[in-house]
């Protein structure tokens, strides 16, 4: 069966953004991408720092509420939706609940080809990173550097503190089908 979904995980920083732009460059056919980072810029002011929407910690934890949940369901089941149409689809994903957090997704591509992909960074390299980007909560890379994986299973993993980013594309097309 043919790939249909491409699905990154790993923590703040840790280099997915650039390897998704590196696995459109590399792979023969179209491929769309989304993201996290996307549904939140998406996200009314209202619930950016609301209980019910999206908040974050002192030491960069993010805290999911009920409202962000509803959206981000919304949210998946239309990534889903554009799969089963026939769009290639890369998702660039923080799995804040490791195993759980994968399983929904699972549920939500059920009966779709999904090459599950783990995106490792080392703490210290992701927390430079999230530094020089100035955009982030500072600790939301070290916070999430190992949570993210516990308990997932991925089809292939890279490590962007060891490999470039289009090495690591270059590793994850070879397992596209």
């Amino acid at each position: 069966m043919t790939t249909q979904v491409i699905v990154l995980n790993g923590g703040s920083s840790s280099g997915k953004s650039a390897i998704v732009r590196c696995l459109k460059y590399v792979l023969p056919q179209p491929w769309i991408s989304f993201g996290v980072d996307d549904l939140i810029d998406r996200l009314p002011a209202a619930m950016m720092g609301s209980p019910s929407g999206l908040t974050f910690g002192p030491r960069g934890e993010v805290i999911v509420g009920e409202e962000f949940l509803q959206v981000q369901h919304a949210w998946m089941v239309g990534i889903a939706a554009m799969a089963r149409a026939g769009a290639r689809i890369v998702l660039d994903e923080v799995f804040l609940g490791g195993a759980a957090s994968q399983e929904r997704t699972r549920e939500y591509l059920a009966d779709l080809e999904v090459l599950w992909v783990g995106v490792r960074c080392a703490p210290d390299v992701a927390a430079g990173r999230e530094i020089a980007r100035g955009d982030r909560v500072i600790g939301m890379a070290v916070s999430q550097a190992e949570i993210v994986h516990e308990g997932v299973r991925y089809d292939v993993e890279v490590d962007t503190s060891l490999t470039e980013s289009l090495g690591c594309a270059r590793v994850i097309m070879s397992h596209v089908v």
